[in-house]
């Protein structure tokens, strides 16, 4: 009998093992490989890019990073987005805890207090809150179901981004709140917000935003940026006013870009890149690496894999089963053109300099955990995108 049980509990293992196969085989098959090909063409750029830039160690390290938001995002593709949504309030307290450690117990690099230490692994809560305000803000709008009357129905969904964000502005972290900003738009302008009210809001927020850098230049009220974040939003205009310390950046990327011309000098051949000249070159300016090392043509194509990963999470967006994974899509959208926007703005002088990554592209392990995480939702919405009807 001991035989007869054992065997039968073989059978029963592989049988879970068979099955377990065929439902990844099968949901391999479901997934947007257009999305995934040019999700991984602009990592393996990336990877190229670090190399040139600070060498083989941070490669590594990078890669280990890949392997990790490949892992997740394979992981978050096989859960159904209705049960991340379900859990959607969870991972909110959870992440506002995190945030509110980095405050009490948090690491500071670069003048900004951003990380806690989590065991030997450094981790920036506020990459994961982007994703967690994706999920929690596309389920707390799609449940309103359009209807936007009175100041409560703008004001609960207002109050779920402002939490979060608030405690990031605190770290300092200008850049990162206003990521915030942008997949709070994109989800509410989708999700039925009347345009006049979000175009007013928003609107009436920037002009506020620039009195009160106004009030603060002319009569020193305080204001909640340190002193080199205000003079980043000042001397993008003319960066020649500080050439050597804080328009140093955008000139010395101007001149990287511009030194490239259309083939750019060759992989490993940048100078200024080679001599340092270039500050943040892995991180913040990888993209001025690209475009002395490969030039127009070499930024050109990654903007393009950008423009494909965009246009298939809007398909994505379109082809949702329903209203809850629409704005998911919408948000993860809104949240990497917004990083995409403003760095390359950022490293051509046509923005101020605020911090934000190259999605994809530049080093960092939270920053590619956090936008694979983003791709593992659109998958997860575009595998389950057909309605079951009985």
């Amino acid at each position: 009998m001991i035989v007869i049980f054992e065997r039968n509990s073989y059978v029963t293992l592989s049988l879970k093992k068979v099955r377990d196969e065929a439902a990844m085989s099968n949901l391999l098959k479901k997934f947007d490989w257009t999305l995934i090909g040019a999700v991984y063409a602009a990592i393996c750029l990336g990877l190229v890019l670090i190399t040139s830039a600070q060498g083989v160690g941070l490669l590594e390290r990078q890669l280990l990073w890949v392997l990790l938001g490949t892992c997740l995002m394979l992981a978050v593709a096989s859960i159904d987005y209705l049960t991340i949504d379900l859990l959607g309030g969870i991972i909110y307290v959870l992440v506002l805890l995190l945030l509110l450690a980095v405050l009490l117990v948090g690491r500071s690099a670069l003048g900004a207090q951003r990380w806690i230490q989590i065991g030997p692994i450094p981790i920036q809560p506020s990459e994961i809150a982007k994703v967690t305000l994706v999920v929690t803000l596309a389920g707390l709008v799609a449940r309103k179901e359009g209807k936007w009357e009175g100041l409560r129905s703008f004001g609960i969904p207002l109050l779920h981004t402002g939490l979060p964000m608030a405690l990031i502005l605190a770290q300092p972290d200008l850049g990162t709140s206003l990521v915030f900003a942008a997949i709070t738009f994109g989800i509410m302008f989708v999700g039925g917000c009347p345009a006049k009210y979000l175009f007013g809001l928003y609107g009436g927020g920037l002009a506020a935003a620039i009195g009160w850098v106004a009030l603060h230049l002319r009569y020193h009220i305080p204001i909640p940026l340190k002193d080199y974040q205000l003079m980043r939003l000042i001397v993008f205009m003319n960066p020649s006013m500080d050439p050597l310390d804080s328009g140093y950046h955008i000139i010395q990327s101007r001149i990287a870009v511009g030194s490239g011309q259309l083939l750019g000098k060759g992989l490993f051949a940048g100078t200024q890149n080679k001599l340092a000249f270039l500050p943040l070159r892995h991180t913040d300016f990888i993209f001025s690496v690209l475009g002395e090392e490969l030039g127009f043509v070499g930024g050109a194509l990654l903007l393009c894999a950008y423009i494909v990963i965009i246009l298939r999470g809007l398909r994505i967006a379109s082809l949702a089963k329903d209203l809850t994974g629409t704005l998911m899509a919408v948000g993860v959208v809104s949240m990497i053109s917004f990083h995409v926007v403003v760095n390359v703005g950022m490293t051509l002088g046509l923005m101020p300099v605020t911090g934000l990554p190259l999605p994809f592209v530049s080093y960092g392990g939270s920053s590619m955990v956090t936008n694979l995480v983003g791709v593992g939702l659109l998958l997860s919405i575009y595998t389950r995108r057909h309605k079951i009807s009985f």
